[in-house]
Protein backbone atom coordinates (compact mmCIF):
# COMPACT_ATOMS: atom_id res chain seq x y z
CA UNK A 1 0.00 0.00 0.00
CA UNK A 2 2.84 2.39 0.84
CA UNK A 3 4.37 1.71 -2.54
CA UNK A 4 1.09 2.52 -4.34
CA UNK A 5 0.54 5.75 -2.42
CA UNK A 6 4.15 6.74 -3.05
CA UNK A 7 3.64 6.21 -6.81
CA UNK A 8 0.40 8.21 -6.77
CA UNK A 9 2.04 11.08 -4.89
CA UNK A 10 5.03 11.03 -7.23
CA UNK A 11 2.76 11.01 -10.30
CA UNK A 12 0.64 13.88 -8.97
CA UNK A 13 3.74 15.89 -8.07
CA UNK A 14 5.23 15.34 -11.53
CA UNK A 15 1.93 16.27 -13.18
CA UNK A 16 1.57 19.42 -11.05
CA UNK A 17 5.17 20.42 -11.75
CA UNK A 18 4.72 19.90 -15.49
CA UNK A 19 1.44 21.80 -15.50
CA UNK A 20 2.93 24.57 -13.38
CA UNK A 21 5.98 24.78 -15.61
CA UNK A 22 3.87 24.87 -18.76
CA UNK A 23 1.65 27.52 -17.23
CA UNK A 24 4.68 29.64 -16.36
CA UNK A 25 6.05 29.24 -19.88
CA UNK A 26 2.72 30.38 -21.29
CA UNK A 27 2.70 33.37 -18.93
CA UNK A 28 6.23 34.26 -19.96
CA UNK A 29 5.28 34.14 -23.63
CA UNK A 30 2.25 36.36 -22.99
CA UNK A 31 4.36 38.80 -20.97
CA UNK A 32 7.03 38.95 -23.66
CA UNK A 33 4.35 39.77 -26.21
CA UNK A 34 2.95 42.53 -23.97
CA UNK A 35 6.44 43.89 -23.37
CA UNK A 36 7.15 44.04 -27.10
CA UNK A 37 3.83 45.80 -27.81
CA UNK A 38 4.38 48.39 -25.06
CA UNK A 39 7.98 48.91 -26.14
CA UNK A 40 6.89 49.63 -29.71
CA UNK A 41 4.15 52.02 -28.54
CA UNK A 42 6.46 53.91 -26.17
CA UNK A 43 9.24 53.91 -28.75
CA UNK A 44 6.93 55.72 -31.15
CA UNK A 45 6.17 58.31 -28.45
CA UNK A 46 9.89 58.73 -27.75
CA UNK A 47 10.68 59.21 -31.43
CA UNK A 48 7.95 61.82 -31.74
CA UNK A 49 9.29 63.69 -28.68
CA UNK A 50 12.84 63.58 -30.09
CA UNK A 51 11.62 64.98 -33.42
CA UNK A 52 9.85 67.82 -31.61
CA UNK A 53 13.00 68.67 -29.64
CA UNK A 54 15.15 68.53 -32.76
CA UNK A 55 12.77 70.87 -34.59
CA UNK A 56 12.60 73.26 -31.61
CA UNK A 57 16.38 73.49 -31.30
CA UNK A 58 17.02 73.24 -35.06
CA UNK A 59 19.11 70.07 -34.69
CA UNK A 60 19.74 68.08 -37.85
CA UNK A 61 20.60 64.36 -37.93
CA UNK A 62 24.13 65.13 -39.11
CA UNK A 63 24.62 67.25 -35.97
CA UNK A 64 24.30 64.07 -33.91
CA UNK A 65 27.29 62.33 -35.47
CA UNK A 66 30.19 63.04 -33.10
CA UNK A 67 32.79 62.28 -35.75
CA UNK A 68 31.66 65.05 -38.07
CA UNK A 69 32.40 67.92 -35.68
CA UNK A 70 35.89 66.81 -34.76
CA UNK A 71 38.96 67.91 -36.60
CA UNK A 72 41.10 64.89 -37.31
CA UNK A 73 44.44 64.84 -35.55
CA UNK A 74 47.37 65.69 -37.73
CA UNK A 75 49.66 62.76 -38.08
CA UNK A 76 53.21 63.83 -38.64
CA UNK A 77 55.84 61.64 -40.09
CA UNK A 78 59.35 61.18 -38.81
CA UNK A 79 61.13 64.34 -37.75
CA UNK A 80 64.49 65.23 -39.23
CA UNK A 81 67.51 64.92 -36.96
CA UNK A 82 68.82 68.19 -35.50
CA UNK A 83 71.79 66.86 -33.53
CA UNK A 84 74.54 64.32 -34.27
CA UNK A 85 77.03 62.63 -31.96
CA UNK A 86 80.46 63.05 -33.64
CA UNK A 87 81.92 59.92 -32.03
CA UNK A 88 79.13 57.40 -32.66
CA UNK A 89 77.22 59.08 -35.50
CA UNK A 90 73.97 58.76 -33.54
CA UNK A 91 71.33 61.41 -34.16
CA UNK A 92 68.55 63.05 -32.17
CA UNK A 93 65.61 65.10 -33.40
CA UNK A 94 65.42 67.31 -30.33
CA UNK A 95 62.15 65.72 -29.22
CA UNK A 96 61.70 63.52 -26.21
CA UNK A 97 64.30 62.60 -23.64
CA UNK A 98 67.78 63.55 -24.81
CA UNK A 99 70.27 60.72 -25.31
CA UNK A 100 73.21 60.39 -22.92
CA UNK A 101 75.74 61.79 -25.37
CA UNK A 102 73.95 65.19 -25.44
CA UNK A 103 72.37 65.34 -21.98
CA UNK A 104 73.60 68.21 -19.79
CA UNK A 105 75.78 69.65 -22.58
CA UNK A 106 75.61 72.59 -24.92
CA UNK A 107 73.52 71.35 -27.83
CA UNK A 108 74.94 73.86 -30.29
CA UNK A 109 78.16 71.88 -30.69
CA UNK A 110 76.10 68.83 -31.78
CA UNK A 111 73.80 70.73 -34.17
CA UNK A 112 73.61 69.44 -37.72
CA UNK A 113 74.31 72.37 -40.05
CA UNK A 114 74.00 70.60 -43.42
Amino acid sequence: MAKLSSLIIEENTTQMTNNGYRALLAQREALEKQIEELRNAERGDAIEWIREQMAFFDVKPEDLDPRRGRVPKKRSGPVAAKYRDPSSGGTWSGRGKPPRWIADQDREKFAITD
